[in-house]
């Protein structure tokens, strides 16, 4: 190599890899927890929080396809549905390949946001499916008639409170909320369908909430094939591919792990914040609720 090659190829290599032709970037966009921030401390997952992330990762104009890592157990239908529809309409918009990668889970509303991608990876001992339902509480009744407590509800409207924990539970609001379970399951079903089609396997139980494992996932075509990000964006691009990871604005409250305890949902809170008694009931019943979604899947 002469000295003018050589000072051309140091000088190519200083180039931000945006600006070099021979370099292929591939946005990823982590996309991790249980969805919907159902408490103010929740790190949950909503499109809202996610919005700029997913803009930023998909108008990057070189990149010939955008890699989401999903690990999510599901939780709110609603803001499941809503990055599912705004990964497609992104992908649509800017003529992009959608290719997700399963970590430990993408189960329920999980595994309706990775129905947004054109090809799912998963590793064989990925959890993924359980394509259902569920709603859940407590009755305490009978607790609250041992202490002799009473309880005292006064509204404008008959059906306003429903499933109340603290009163004997009553057949038409439970018809009345398995009648709501039901449209949002078939809702979550054409998704499916709509995505995956002729891959689902005939004839098997695919929505009736069970979950399987990727392997499992592959076999019924749930998913599409065993795989990482990392190697398999190498074999689709080269030895050569940049994965850069579009990492979202660090807010009031930043994003602390999912299936930590409270100790790690505080983690980062000034010092008025842990002081705050609200802030400690609100992590703990935060962790309890994200500990809860990922137990239904055995994790």
């Amino acid at each position: 190599m002469g000295a003018i090659d050589w000072i051309k190829t140091r000088a190519l290599r200083l180039l931000p890899d945006s600006w070099r032709a021979d370099v292929t970037i591939v946005p990823v966009v982590r996309l991790s927890g249980p969805i919907g921030a159902v408490m103010p401390f929740s790190s949950g997952m909503s499109l809202a929080g996610l919005a700029e992330q997913l803009e930023r990762a998909f108008t990057i104009k070189k990149a010939p396809a955008v890699a989401l890592i999903i690990n999510s157990p599901g939780g709110s239908p609603v803001q499941s549905r809503l990055i599912y529809e705004r990964i497609r309409a992104l992908a649509d918009e800017n003529e992009k390949k959608v290719l997700v990668f399963v970590e430990d889970a993408a189960a329920s509303g999980g595994y309706m946001i990775a129905c947004a991608g054109d090809e799912i990876f998963v590793d064989p001992s990925s959890i993924v499916g359980s394509i259902g339902v569920v709603s859940s509480g407590f009755g305490f009744t009978e607790l609250i008639a041992k202490l002799g407590i009473e309880r005292r509800v006064y509204t404008a409207g008959d059906r306003k409170v429903t499933l109340d924990s603290f009163r004997p539970e009553v057949p038409d609001d439970v018809a009345h909320i398995l009648e709501l379970q039901a449209d949002i399951h078939e809702t979550f079903i054409d998704l499916v369908r709509e995505r995956r089609g002729s891959k689902l396997k005939p004839g098997e139980s695919l929505f009736n909430g069970t979950f399987w494992t990727g392997k499992k996932g592959v076999e019924l075509g749930l998913v599409d094939a065993i795989g990482d990000v990392r190697s398999t964006l190498r074999a689709r691009f080269g030895d050569d591919v940049k994965l850069k990871l579009i990492s979202g604005s660090r807010g009031m409250f930043p994003g602390r792990p999912a299936k930590g305890g409270v100790s790690a949902t505080l983690a980062g809170f000034g010092q008025s914040e842990l002081t705050n008694p609200a802030a400690w009931v609100d992590a703990t019943l935060s962790t309890i609720e994200a500990r809860t979604l990922w137990s239904r899947i055995g994790l």
